[in-house]
């Protein structure tokens, strides 16, 4: 009967240890890197008001209206802008509201996505083909693409940083398994 009223507060202290471990898990503390990414989602918003291609801005591209039409815009040049406002502002500033680690992986992952897409985009720009009518590289784009690539930098040392609450929450998890091992290895030594 002792055995059990023993072992009832050491099992309540382990459900609670596990408890806050799942739940800082689940977390991010961006800290000064919040507002570094936040100005990065504002520039990358400002990006896209600027020319991407000749007289198409990031919005005609976006839209793939008549504009974005008339200067032969290609595929990656799209999916860049989509990816770019979808992971690079919207992810981004849901992950630093909610501070959810799953929401700051997503962005880190579309934002990864968008960076490589960038550089095609870029790349496709400088070599139109002879018969195909088009401007070159615009500053938006470039602006955009730099802007992608450092959010996507600030957001992987965000995910891979690991808080001091998690960390403590990690300790106290191994000094309870090995508390609960001991504690198993002194009834079975009894027995």
């Amino acid at each position: 009967m002792s055995e059990n009223n023993s072992a009832e507060p050491f099992e309540q202290f382990r459900a609670d240890v596990d408890a806050v471990e799942k739940k800082m898990a689940g977390e991010i503390d961006p800290g000064v890197r919040a507002v570094v990414v936040a100005v990065l989602v504002v520039i990358l918003l400002a990006s896209l008001a600027l020319p991407h291609t000749g007289g198409a801005k990031g919005y005609d591209v976006l839209m793939g209206n008549d504009v974005a039409l008339g200067e032969s815009i290609a595929l990656p040049s799209r999916v860049f802008t989509w990816f770019a406002l979808v992971f690079g502002v919207v992810v981004s500033m849901l992950a630093l509201t909610t501070r959810r680690w799953v929401l700051a992986w997503i962005a880190v992952c579309g934002s990864a996505v968008a960076t490589v897409f960038g550089m095609l985009s870029i790349w496709s720009r400088q070599t139109l083909g002879v018969n195909v009518h088009g401007g070159g590289v615009g500053i938006g784009l470039v602006i955009g693409w730099i802007a992608v690539a450092a959010l996507t930098f600030h957001w992987l040392r965000v995910v891979w940083s690991r808080t001091a609450l998690q960390l403590e929450a990690e300790e106290q998890r191994r000094i309870a398994s090995k508390a609960e091992d001991d504690h198993r290895a002194s009834w079975r030594d009894k027995a």
